[in-house]
């Protein structure tokens, strides 16, 4: 999913990435290969978002992946992907 759409509902999951960044590539391969329901969005086809994206993390750093619960990572490892979505019950 591509949406430019940054609001949460309820049982959603925000990525806010590039395709150059490595390890935004990563984490939006791990989600797809775990067949979680995402939305993605693309700094460099919004580069607006990357203010909201800051806002959330306090940081420049990307990936920012928000979680249905609120809570977000930065630059996340696949390990800390896999235990929030343990956590919140979604894989």
């Amino acid at each position: 999913m591509t949406s430019s759409d940054t609001a949460q509902t309820p049982q959603t999951i925000t990525m806010f990435g590039a395709d150059w960044c490595r390890d935004c590539r990563r984490t939006k391969a791990q989600l797809d290969g775990l067949g979680i329901a995402y939305t993605y969005v693309d700094l460099e086809a919004d580069p607006a978002a990357a203010d909201v994206a800051r806002e959330i993390s306090g940081r420049t750093n990307i990936p920012v992946v928000v979680y249905p619960d609120a809570s977000h990572h930065v630059e996340p490892s696949n390990a800390d992907i896999e235990a929030k979505l343990r956590e919140l019950s979604l894989i």
